[in-house]
């Protein structure tokens, strides 16, 4: 899908007349027509839109992280952009030590047939903290959790911020940041340790297996959270 491709629109609703979408040929490589949502956001936030990068007839808005909330939540509810699915939070670090880490909103307007990247930019060495946008996007629970859990992003404002590939209580750190050891920051024997020191029956809820003898090895939080009805997964 072009990122600046729409369809003919009668007020807040698609016209009847709109063409069928169709795959755009001969794309550039950079350049090429934006999507037409980047003009509104400069239009409406000015120099909270830092820059506009159209790569492969893709969009990306380069934004002020103290800002992005509010612009999510704008694409979202303006009855002229309607981006109504995020299909993806994650993180981008390059081995450039130069160049800031990235984090990365992936928005779609399934009404008008858009596609829009965000991204903000944070100096290594920074707090790595963005909004979360879960209020926004109830979707975004877990992939939050999976962007924090292998690059440490903080989602300020996520209800439940907690790792979700990695057990709660890895301690070696993100494993998709660049300074991450090929084999783990702890030898292979404390890994083999901690891995057999793990209760695996832990995972399951109370009500499946043999968690009466688990629950016990369980850490508080955990215990708080199961007895308030949460199942494990979720």
């Amino acid at each position: 899908m072009s990122g600046g491709f729409t369809p003919a629109v009668a007020g807040s609703a698609l016209g009847a007349s709109a063409p069928a979408p169709v795959s755009p040929k001969n794309v550039p490589h950079r350049g090429g027509d934006a999507n037409p949502s980047a003009d509104a956001l400069r239009e409406k936030f000015g120099a909270a839109l830092r820059r506009v990068v159209v790569m492969w007839g893709e969009t990306t808005v380069y934004v002020d992280p103290a800002r992005v909330h509010e612009m999510v939540q704008w694409l979202h509810d303006d009855p002229s952009q309607r981006y109504d699915y995020l299909s993806d939070v994650t993180a981008v670090e390059y081995r450039d030590l130069e160049q800031p880490i990235e984090v990365v909103w992936h928005l779609r307007s399934l009404p008008y047939r858009r596609f829009l990247r965000i991204k903000v930019e944070m100096p290594r060495g920074a707090a790595l903290e963005v909004p979360s946008v879960w209020d926004i996007y109830r979707g975004a629970d877990w992939l939050e959790r999976e962007c924090y859990d292998m690059f440490g992003i903080q989602f300020v404002g996520h209800p439940d911020l907690r790792r979700l590939l990695m057990w709660e209580g890895y301690k070696e750190g993100f494993p998709l940041r660049k300074d991450f050891p090929l084999r783990g920051r702890f030898s292979r024997s404390e890994q083999l340790r901690q891995a057999l020191a793990a209760n695996p029956e832990a995972r399951y809820s109370r009500d499946e297996l043999s968690i009466a003898e688990a629950y016990e090895d369980l850490p508080d939080d955990m215990k708080h959270r199961l007895n308030a009805g949460e199942r494990t997964g979720e």
